[in-house]
């Protein structure tokens, strides 16, 4: 099983390494786009260095150097095995980028920003579904998701748009401005596909309070609290579990208590910000 587990991880880094190095030759080198991140900082080095000191640097060398902190800091505070998939996931992309021929579908740039985004934020979603990242700005949010039990990923966002903003000012604000479609188009995306940091309120009124605890429990470690009350429509006493959850858990744990309460009823509310402790599952 945990052989199994190890051989699936590395699979889905070397389809998100692949996805994302074939999205820069195609999409992004085409329309000269920002994707934001370390990537997009070492497209930005790569083309100021090209452009204005006639110095061609491998796109490997600089993303490797970039990344060399935050690696260490994820090695240290996040997981070893987490930073060692992530490590697999810059290389690959990184030399990949380098060795992938260049093909240019489309030079729209409104439709390079939006499919290219929307490809970028799945081959990163792909990499975190591994239960690794692609480097850079993702182990940041990582670490004060896990650590400050804050969903980063909007953060990251607004960082992205400060160094589109550097890039406008060196080549143009045309490009830069469709780099933030680009940005803002992946980040969707992510938000989507991946909700890990996302968290989610439960609510349920259901005549079984003991067997659903233990679900939710057993599920996802988080805790509950029970209320009893009066239902106003006919008078019953009524009984009300209180949860914080994963959002990614939400549909698994409504699942299973639908199995044990059909009766029961669930209101599912998103939550922005929890203060106290919150289980999250840490990184290997």
């Amino acid at each position: 099983m945990k052989q199994r587990n190890t051989i699936q991880r590395i699979f889905l880094v070397i389809i998100a390494s692949f996805v994302m190095a074939a999205n820069i030759k195609i999409f992004v080198r085409a329309g000269d786009m920002f994707p934001g991140g370390f990537n997009g900082l070492t497209l930005l080095i790569q083309r100021t260095a090209s452009q204005y000191f006639h110095i061609e640097i491998p796109f490997s060398l600089i993303n490797l150097l970039l990344n060399a902190a935050p690696a260490l800091i994820s090695f240290i505070y996040i997981g070893k095995k987490f930073t060692v998939y992530s490590g697999l996931m810059i290389v690959l992309s990184s030399i990949l980028t380098d060795i992938l021929p260049s093909l240019e579908i489309t030079s729209d740039p409104l439709l390079i920003g939006v499919f290219g985004g929307i490809i970028n934020g799945c081959a990163i979603s792909l990499c975190l579904f591994a239960r690794a990242t692609s480097g850079g700005t993702d182990f940041i949010a990582i670490f004060f998701s896990e650590k400050k039990g804050i969903d980063t990923w909007n953060y990251i966002f607004i960082g992205n748009v400060i160094m589109l903003v550097v890039a406008g000012l060196l080549f143009g604000w045309e490009k830069a401005l469709y780099s933030i479609i680009f940005q803002f188009a992946s980040t969707q995306v992510l938000h989507m596909l991946y909700k890990k940091y996302q968290k989610c309120t439960l609510l349920i009124i259901t005549d079984k309070p003991t067997e659903i605890y233990e679900i939710i429990q057993a599920n996802t470690h988080h805790d509950a609290t029970l209320f009893r009350g009066v239902g106003c429509y006919e008078g019953k006493e009524k009984n009300l579990l209180y949860s914080v959850v994963s959002a990614e858990e939400t549909k698994h744990i409504t699942d299973q208590i639908r199995k044990i309460d059909p009766k029961a009823f669930i209101n599912s509310m998103k939550t922005e910000q929890i203060t106290g402790r919150f289980y999250i599952e840490p990184n290997d």
